[in-house]
């Protein structure tokens, strides 16, 4: 397993296609993930968006992704905004080493907390206990936030114990 931090222009479809893969998001979700690279790429570090990208030798493509950076008017208190494993990698383990290896860089930029926020949906299960199997606490839950029906759950982790 490769890291890369630094985002190229082919990190655009790169993302698209992991992101699609999942089966979990709506057209203007994957758009938004799409857009977060972009934003990176005009702004570089003054986005506030990182990137991290895993990769193994036997394909140029990324197995997987994060996207995370620090929230606005906070002290040490980071958002993961995106986490996702191509689905023809899924179940090795590797989402676990990209939420560890993102949560180092972080805190090596000074976040104390990591935050992450997922659908309440039952679609979105695998997903919340990803999150706790990697240290994550379910910390609030807002109902009807997304559309009615579906809560936004978030979750947070002290990354001075974690890491």
């Amino acid at each position: 397993m490769t890291w890369r931090t630094e985002v190229r222009p082919d990190d655009v479809a790169a993302v698209r296609d992991i992101v699609e893969s999942t089966g979990f998001f709506h057209a203007h979700e994957v758009a938004v993930a799409c857009e977060l690279v972009e934003e990176r790429l005009s702004k570089g570090e003054a986005s506030g968006y990182h990137f991290l990208f895993a990769h193994d030798s036997l394909q140029p493509a990324p197995l997987g992704y994060a996207c995370f950076g620090p929230i606005a008017c906070t002290e040490g208190s980071f958002d993961l905004y995106w986490i996702a494993v191509h689905q023809r990698s899924r179940g090795a383990g590797m989402g676990r080493l990209i939420a560890r290896r993102a949560e180092e860089i972080a805190a090596a930029m000074g976040a104390r907390r990591m935050y992450a926020e997922t659908s309440g949906r039952e679609l979105y299960a695998p997903t919340r206990a990803f999150y706790e199997r990697c240290g994550y606490v379910a910390e609030a839950r807002l109902e009807d936030f997304y559309a009615p029906g579906d809560a936004k759950v978030i979750y947070a982790r002290s990354l001075a114990r974690a890491l």
